[in-house]
């Protein structure tokens, strides 16, 4: 199996570094599924990311007969699905949800439990090596992923192990909006990039680490989702706040500062405006 730029580790390099280079690429270069491993390599050092591949190899290998087995691709994203999900047992954890372990992907490879982004970048990857055109939704709430067929698309939902309709979709963003939101196709299904879909990851994973305390573990998050987008004022916001907490003062004005450049009219700019003043006084006094 050739991957793209991404799944092979350069000597010498840590998993930061690994991702930074990642981060360098275009998005076409990027292989998601070693990009994501590498997120996880900084939570396990010495993680052997080619080995995880080969197992995502030895799964599509796995899954081929049922794929194969059906003439049209919808029958054939309905079949890898099932065959993810009920035959190899590859579901969604419903009773620990929140465990970080659920957004790694070698955890998701061993323990065959994970949430809906980490068992779609499975998905999609999977499909990938048996030529179907996968890839990952950021549908509100609840990641998908979808396989471009003959007429349209169909819409999978790994955690569950189903096929949805465009009906299901939209019972399912009314549920999630309280009544608020009707479903929009080309806005809510449409494809996520790469970079997207690791900074959802991330994203998620930086949550995590705040809602426990892990304030270190969700510096490193925004960090590298800086490294996807260095110009995100709201990864910005939320470092300087990280850094604010973790009392890295001087990283935190610079930080406050930039996003103050960028985003001067967010709802969040008076506080962070008041932050800086505040700031600047201790920063002084400490000089």
């Amino acid at each position: 199996m050739n991957h793209a730029l991404g799944d092979s580790p350069v000597l010498g390099m840590n998993a930061r570094e690994q991702f930074s280079a990642i981060a360098g690429i275009t998005d076409v270069e990027i292989d998601l599924a070693a990009a994501s491993l590498w997120v996880a390599g900084e939570e396990y050092p010495g993680l052997d990311v080619p080995h995880y591949l080969s197992r995502i190899d030895d799964l599509a290998e796995s899954a081929r007969a049922w794929v194969e087995a059906e003439d049209a691709t919808p029958q054939r994203a309905r079949a890898l699905v099932e065959c993810l999900h009920d035959d190899l047992g590859y579901r969604g954890n419903e009773t620990a949800y929140h465990d970080p372990r659920n957004s790694y992907l070698n955890e998701v490879l061993d323990r065959k439990l994970g949430i809906p982004i980490t068992l779609s970048i499975l998905y999609v990857e999977v499909a990938r090596r048996l030529g179907l055109a996968a890839e990952g939704v950021g549908f509100p709430g609840h990641f998908l992923a979808k396989v471009d067929c003959e007429q349209g698309e169909t819409i999978v939902d790994p955690f569950h192990g189903v096929v949805l309709s465009l009906e299901e979709c939209g019972d399912r963003l009314r549920s999630l909006s309280g009544g608020q939101l009707a479903l929009d196709p080309p806005q809510h299904l449409r494809s996520s990039s790469k970079r997207e879909i690791l900074i959802r990851m991330l994203s998620n994973l930086k949550h995590i680490g705040l809602s426990s305390g892990g304030f270190e573990r969700a510096l490193a998050c925004c960090d590298r989702i800086l490294m996807l987008a260095p110009d995100s004022p709201i990864e910005l916001r939320d470092r300087g706040l990280i850094y604010e907490r973790l009392e890295c003062h001087s990283a935190a004005l610079i930080d406050y500062q930039r996003f103050l450049a960028l985003a001067p009219d967010d709802e969040t700019s008076p506080a962070i405006s008041m932050r800086v003043r505040e700031l600047h006084k201790r920063v002084r006094h400490l000089n």
